[in-house]
């Protein structure tokens, strides 16, 4: 028997329409994306506070690679449980207690006496944040439609935008105001009062999505564990790649071990779904092109994108030395430009379609390129300011890509299925960071490593270590230009490029 398809009332119960005025309904997708841009910022504005960490903490690299990563991997482990969970229960639920773990574990990481405590509590920041992500993604879908909703994410892609691009800049300015021994501390300190805010709101303003149900949770265990283990096979060697000539090399095996774990996920939700249950994935959701295609545009677009804003760090600090705040300062034209872009593209993709998401990715093909050869050619002194230009021009481009895939994507998904499928999304997202920063640090460091003994030159080394690390984002940024251009064509054969 086949998957059931996302749509059959046999598996999901009724979703009741709600029922709001349009203003209301704008309240609450505020809250909703606000808690979305907390959640993207913690995980950017961490980056640039790793050197601060080490010294205060006296912690060694693979504990910093633990900070980051390990808020990587919880996050990734619970996006699609949570977003079965809201899809079946209370979206507001969950929004609270996302919520209200993300502020208790944000108070423990600005406290933490020692870095074990750190890393505990950014494993758990982690899970909350992936509670919270696919509540937005279900919430927006299930309280737009049409236009409207192409508008709302729009605005999504460009808080998104901002909030992606502006955390190096927010880590490194509250660093410099706390100091470099114990400045890190605020980037965490600065959460309590907004997610306190946040959860005010929520409680206030964030609706009821579903009726009450009397129907027994299916939340598929089995499936959950299996799925756990796949995903946590799959990140781990990609986030613990350092570049170092001290990386075990062994950790690699583990990607056999997420290909026999896969295998058996897959074989149990069939079989899980044949037997008339509810399965965590609904596979029936990978048959429709366009949510198919928008999931691998965007893995492959989040392989790049994160990965160029490190290696500009890492280059302008220790190439150039520039301090934290100035380095990612350098972004800021990158944030500006995705927000108005993004908000564009929400507004047109309903009339123009996929060829937006193709102009884009272009658009961020010439930015990176571009970014290599000012980074080679221009005088180090004028480098900051020509790499900040060609951000600009990248933050336009990038809009034009995020929020209106984003809208494709989920166009033919039910709407009963939008927290699932969104997070979905979110988990290739995810991974596409984890695989493109490491694949990107690894050809980074490697040059380091090779170099340093036979290159006198500070500068002229990190040319060439920028130089080899930005190869991934081309690689990725072509595979996403590769998947558009095919889903163009595919829908260019049936005539419908819009959703």
């Amino acid at each position: 028997m086949p998957d059931q398809p996302p749509t059959s009332e046999s598996s999901a119960p009724i979703t009741r329409d709600i029922d709001l005025s349009s203003r209301h309904r704008w309240r609450a997708y505020w809250v909703a994306v606000a808690v979305a841009a907390l959640t993207i910022l913690d995980l950017t504005k961490v980056n640039v506070a790793l050197p601060s960490i080490e010294a205060a903490l006296n912690a060694g690299p693979t504990e910093l690679q633990l900070v980051v990563s390990g808020y990587i991997l919880t996050f990734g482990l619970v996006l699609v449980p949570a977003g079965r969970l809201g899809d079946l229960r209370s979206r507001r639920v969950l929004f609270l207690v996302g919520l209200s773990l993300f502020l208790v574990t944000s108070l423990a990481c600005a406290l933490a006496p020692d870095t074990t405590v750190l890393l505990v509590a950014r494993l758990l920041q982690g899970v909350a944040a992936g509670i919270q992500m696919p509540q937005v993604l279900g919430l927006v879908q299930q309280l737009f439609q049409g236009k409207e909703r192409g508008r709302a994410f729009g605005l999504f892609g460009a808080t998104i935008g901002i909030a992606t691009a502006f955390g190096p800049t927010l880590g490194g300015l509250l660093i410099a105001l706390g100091g470099s021994t114990d400045g890190w501390r605020l980037i965490f300190w600065i959460n309590i009062p907004l997610v306190a805010v946040v959860i005010a709101l929520a409680a206030w303003l964030l609706p009821d999505t579903r009726t009450k149900s009397h129907r027994r949770l299916d939340l598929d265990p089995v499936g959950v564990v299996l799925f756990a283990l796949t995903i946590l096979a799959l990140m781990w060697p990609f986030l613990f790649t350092t570049g170092s000539p001290d990386d075990d090399p062994n950790r690699w095996w583990l990607l056999v071990a997420s290909v026999v774990f896969a295998a058996a996920f897959v074989f149990w939700e069939r079989r899980y779904a044949e037997r008339g249950r509810m399965p965590l994935m609904p596979f029936s959701i990978f048959s429709l092109p366009s949510y198919r295609n928008g999931v691998l545009i965007s893995t492959a677009y989040f392989s790049a994108i994160p990965a160029m804003f490190l290696l500009g760090t890492l280059f302008l600090q220790g190439g150039l030395g520039l301090q934290p705040v100035f380095a990612g300062m350098v972004t800021i034209g990158f944030a500006v430009a995705s927000a108005w872009s993004s908000w564009i593209g929400g507004n047109l993709v309903t009339r123009l379609g996929r060829p937006l998401v193709v102009w884009g990715i272009l658009g961020m093909v010439a930015t990176a390129g571009s970014l290599v050869l000012v980074a080679l050619f221009t005088a180090p002194e004028w480098t900051p300011w020509a790499m900040a230009a060609v951000m600009a021009f990248g933050g336009f481009a990038g809009g034009l890509v995020i929020s209106p895939n984003q809208t494709l994507t989920l166009a033919d998904i039910p709407v009963r299925s939008g927290g699932v499928a969104g997070s979905v999304g979110q988990l290739g997202q995810r991974i596409g960071t984890a695989v493109g920063t490491a694949i990107a640090l690894a050809l980074f460091y490697a040059t380091v490593y090779r170099e340093q003994d036979t290159v006198d030159d500070t500068v002229v080394l990190y040319h060439d270590a920028y130089a080899s690390g930005m190869i991934t984002v081309g690689v990725f940024l072509g595979l996403a230009l590769i998947v558009g251009v095919a889903d163009l064509a595919k829908r260019a054969k049936t005539g419908s490029q819009t959703p």
